[in-house]
């Protein structure tokens, strides 16, 4: 087996695909990651801390687990190392892929009413990561980012409890599961009277979105995305073109008023926007309805005219909601594709919440 020195890590190979479509687990001492829509992918490994990978004999065998660390610790990463005769276990690497998977979901399934992907219940979610991560417990120390089970279930024990009350046998098994499980880490399972159930199309919260709000009396108007990494998870819709712009007269200058298409949970309240359009630029934050008013200023910093805005070229208006990041379309597209083909042929490795998408009405 290979290791390459990258970025001060002893790594196993190249670095998966960009941050949506790679999935990823800390453990004791190093970071597992995966690309999500290739099944054949192998796994890279980065070592943080070779020495405290004790789990790693599990995946290569107690001399192989010698041979890497002596190996890795023998000086600084640069290079390459070679270590042979040693390969991972397909088998013990199998549910540590799937719970990797898992965390990936809570970080970046693309629910979204407009292109008719359901979102998953974060309850049912939440627990059978738990579950999984408590069966993992050997691979996980203190303090690693991906091993909470506390942290995993404690806001979900009240929903959790009233799913059980739908009779789903499967998702019976999984409450009583999460209960057994809270119950030895100390965590309060709280009985609920209300029943929950999996989300509609009719649960969906739709802020006032370029779907909705026509061009009016506007100067210019136009549509944009939202970046998945620069916002917070699960509160805009994913799709694509989900951010409508319009230039307004408002007395003293012009103003971009921007509303975004919401998730129906979580709040955009707050969230940053910026607007861009050749050397006019405005900035503001998002209110509860996904909606800003920005005021427009030019170069000099100065208020744009309204006859200014009539003569200026609005092609290539860019308007950034959240943070910048460097993410393109295509690999939303990937992300996509992926999701729509695990919800129409769900695999060995879906998760209930998505068992029960695929089969909700939404």
């Amino acid at each position: 087996m290979r290791f390459m020195g990258v970025a001060g890590l002893w790594t196993t190979g190249p670095a998966p695909e960009a941050v949506p479509l790679t999935a990823v687990l800390e453990v004791c001492g190093a970071v597992l990651s995966w690309t999500v829509d290739d099944p054949a992918a192998r796994v890279q490994i980065a070592f943080t801390e070779p020495a405290r990978a004790e789990w790693l004999w599990r995946l290569v065998g107690e001399r192989g687990h010698s041979s890497i660390v002596e190996a890795l610790e023998a000086g600084l990463p640069a290079g390459e190392r070679e270590v042979a005769g040693v390969d991972f276990a397909a088998d013990t690497l199998a549910p540590l892929r799937r719970l990797a998977l898992g965390q990936w979901m809570r970080r970046w399934w693309p629910a979204s009413r407009r292109d008719g992907i359901a979102e998953l219940d974060s309850a049912l979610l939440d627990g059978e990561i738990a579950l999984l991560t408590a069966a993992a417990e050997d691979f996980f120390g203190d303090g690693t980012f991906d091993s909470d089970v506390a942290g995993l279930l404690r806001p979900h024990t009240q929903a959790l409890s009233a799913f059980a009350r739908l009779g789903d046998p499967r998702v019976v098994h999984i409450v009583q599961a999460c209960a057994e499980l809270a119950e030895d880490i100390g965590v309060a399972f709280a009985e609920s009277t209300a029943v929950a159930a999996p989300g509609r199309r009719a649960d969906y919260a739709l802020a006032a979105g370029p779907g909705t709000a026509g061009r009016g009396g506007a100067i210019a108007s136009g549509v944009g995305s939202v970046n998945w990494g620069a916002v917070p998870q699960g509160v805009f819709d994913a799709a694509e073109d989900t951010v409508g712009w319009r230039i307004e007269a408002d007395g003293a200058g012009v103003g971009a008023v921007v509303h975004t298409e919401l998730a129906g949970s979580g709040s955009p309240e707050g969230v940053e926007v910026r607007f861009r359009s050749g050397a006019i630029t405005g900035e503001g934050r998002l209110d509860a309805t996904g909606s800003a008013t920005l005021s427009l200023f030019d170069e000099e910093d100065h208020p744009v005219p309204e006859t200014a805005a009539w003569n200026h070229d609005w092609r290539g208006t860019e308007v950034t909601v959240g943070v910048e990041v460097d993410e393109s379309a295509q690999v939303r597209d990937r992300v996509r594709a992926l999701v729509r083909a695990r919800l129409r042929r769900p695999g060995d490795d879906a998760f209930l919440a998505e068992l029960l998408a695929a089969e909700s009405d939404y």
